[in-house]
């Protein structure tokens, strides 16, 4: 009996699960990327319905609405019809890095959690303002990394927290590729990541978030002692106004990380080597990981676990933050996280124009 009675819950919590309203979603923005990605991807998951999708750039509209074969009627021009015509739960923002502040500002004003591309927006003021409406308005602001969803960056997460490696003493971060122009992104795209204004900086920002949201969530949220930082430009015929290639020191007690974002690599990469006193760790690429715990043992190379539902894609942590399932706190994709990475981020910057070590202190609360 007692069986049975556990078949029978778990299966109501299955059928309860199944029978969940998807979460009403708006796309904000037509000029990243990525988008084109998740608009192909939504057919093929049942956590968001997509509700509605706003640019005031009527080509790049028509554009999308041929591309991924949407119905005219999901398009507008201002966000603000799309929130009275579709009535979302949520926001997904796909504008260039210098809208992020206005748009989730108009959201929490709205009561609309949003989940932004990364990284959360250009500076640490705007992060700041960011939290404040957030905290205001009691709305969710979640940052989505590509890397997030790694099972191997879990795998090596979950090592240090087992202490398996020991104590930390470095990690080293690679990310990036060819070049924007390089892999043919879409023009629109190419536009703004090329426009310190609209991006923040070069391969500084646009792959060093990447390093500082895994640094800050492996330090449970530790701000740096110091943030040193070079940057370049080795292709100046085709990025005159950023930089392409870039190195970021962090200092922490006890231990140092190197991030390495870079529009220079040979081939594209997003791999991290976290190495302790009692050995290392390195996630080579999304699923597998390579260890060695002794000086006389050969490295090993092993598949990292599947990650788990909610915490496996962007969708489905989404819906589960909106529905209040999953809390974001200390996490990659949280907002306490991201302030912080734009701590790093900002202070990176400046140390690379004035070529001096910025030292940072913990925000206030």
């Amino acid at each position: 009996m007692k069986l049975l009675a556990l078949m029978f819950g778990a299966w109501c919590s299955m059928g309860f699960a199944q029978t969940q309203q998807p979460v009403r979603v708006v796309i904000v923005g037509l000029e990243h990327g990525h988008v084109s990605g998740f608009l192909h991807a939504f057919p093929e998951q049942h956590d968001v319905e997509l509700v509605g999708i706003v640019d005031a750039d009527a080509a790049l509209r028509a554009k999308y609405e041929q591309e991924s074969h949407l119905d005219h009627a999901l398009f507008f021009s201002r966000l603000e019809d799309a929130i009275a015509a579709a009535h979302p739960k949520a926001l997904l923002v796909y504008t260039p890095i210098g809208e992020h502040r206005k748009v989730i500002e108009a959201a929490a004003a709205q009561g609309l959690d949003v989940m932004v591309e990364k990284p959360l927006t250009l500076s640490l003021d705007d992060a700041l303002a960011i939290r404040k409406a957030a905290r205001e308005n009691h709305v969710q602001v979640l940052v989505n990394y590509e890397t997030t969803w790694y099972s191997s960056n879990r795998a090596v997460y979950d090592m240090v927290a087992q202490g398996k490696l020991g104590d930390l003493r470095k990690v080293v971060v690679h990310d990036g590729h060819q070049g924007p122009e390089e892999i043919n992104v879409e023009p629109e795209f190419l536009k703004w990541l090329t426009d310190p204004a609209e991006n923040g900086a070069g391969a500084l920002y646009d792959f060093g978030c990447y390093g500082a949201d895994l640094m800050t969530w492996l330090m449970h949220g530790e701000v740096p002692l110091s943030v040193t930082a070079v940057a370049q430009t080795d292709k100046p015929e085709k990025y005159p106004r950023v930089d392409d290639d870039a190195t970021i020191v962090l200092g922490y007690p006890h231990m140092q990380a190197v991030l390495m974002p870079s529009w220079n690599w040979p081939f594209a990469r997003k791999d991290m080597e976290v190495y302790g006193t009692k050995g290392y760790a390195n996630a080579v690429n999304p699923t597998q990981v390579r260890t060695r715990f002794s000086e006389q043992a050969p490295d090993e190379t092993s598949t990292a676990p599947v990650l788990a539902s909610p915490e496996d894609t962007s969708l489905h942590y989404l819906a589960a933050v909106v529905r209040g399932e999953l809390k974001p706190q200390g996490d990659l994709t949280a907002l306490d996280t991201n302030v912080v990475v734009m701590q790093i981020l900002d202070a990176a910057r400046e140390s690379a124009r004035t070529r001096k070590t910025v030292e940072l202190k913990p925000l206030p609360q």
